[in-house]
């Protein structure tokens, strides 16, 4: 049976990045964009987009705010596949500049939902098939989110309100899924520290670390380094 490979995850240039990588080790591949509600500039189109022009993708709906939506997800994704071996999950949520006070309640309410409830849902789905497949990794990508120094900050800087809060919640959600899921079928993994312009360089590296055993690296939060070099 082909490898069974699904990514999830936040539209943004390390989920294309991931997507190609995935590209170059199966014929197709199931992918669950989630749209960025927040901004998009409209000359560069959208990774989903382009991942569908390079070919491989077979692309999956996926609602975060439901968990009907998630489990129908997992479902898909096996009937299309065959069964799904990998699930790489990429929280790379798109920015928000604006302060805190000018937040709509729908804003507040797409940064909940969709970028941090969502992944509980889809984790909980993704544990629960692992462990009826005996079998299977789980890997919670989650990129460098790094907010400017106050020195370097301008007479407008506006913070980015978005990205270290849903990146911080699902790096805490992931490591602790690392503990409980420690004796699972499931192997999970943690990767992060990609930064704006690696993206290539840290999926094929992601890859590397995959492929040399899920077994022997889960449990575990690993680093990347431009150099290839990683650490816990």
């Amino acid at each position: 049976m082909t490898r069974g490979i699904l990514i999830a995850g936040n539209e943004s240039s390390l989920f294309s990045a991931i997507a190609a990588e995935t590209a170059k080790r199966v014929e197709s591949y199931a992918s669950a964009p989630i749209p960025n509600r927040f901004s998009l500039p409209e000359s560069a189109g959208s990774p989903a987009s382009r991942m569908e022009a390079a070919g491989g993708s077979i692309p999956l709906t996926w609602n975060p705010t439901s968990p009907i939506s998630a489990r129908t997800l997992v479902l898909a994704a096996e009937n299309r596949l065959g069964q799904i071996n990998d699930a790489i999950l990429i929280c790379s949520p798109p920015p928000i500049y604006k302060g805190a006070e000018a937040l709509t309640p729908e804003e507040v309410e797409v940064l909940v939902n969709n970028h941090i409830k969502g992944w509980f849902f889809l984790v909980r789905e993704l544990v629960l098939y692992f462990r009826h497949l005996k079998a299977g990794s789980l890997s919670m990508v989650v990129p460098e989110i790094v907010q400017p120094r106050k020195s370097a900050r301008g007479k407008n800087f506006q913070v980015d309100l978005l990205g270290p809060a849903a990146a911080a919640s699902f790096r805490a959600f992931g490591q602790s899924v690392l503990v409980s899921s420690a004796n699972e079928h499931c192997h999970p993994m943690g990767f992060s520290g990609c930064e704006s312009g690696l993206e290539a360089g840290f999926a094929e590296w992601l890859f590397r670390i995959i492929d040399r055993g899920a077994k022997k690296n889960s449990g575990r939060w690993h680093q990347y380094k431009k150099r290839g070099l990683f650490r816990r």
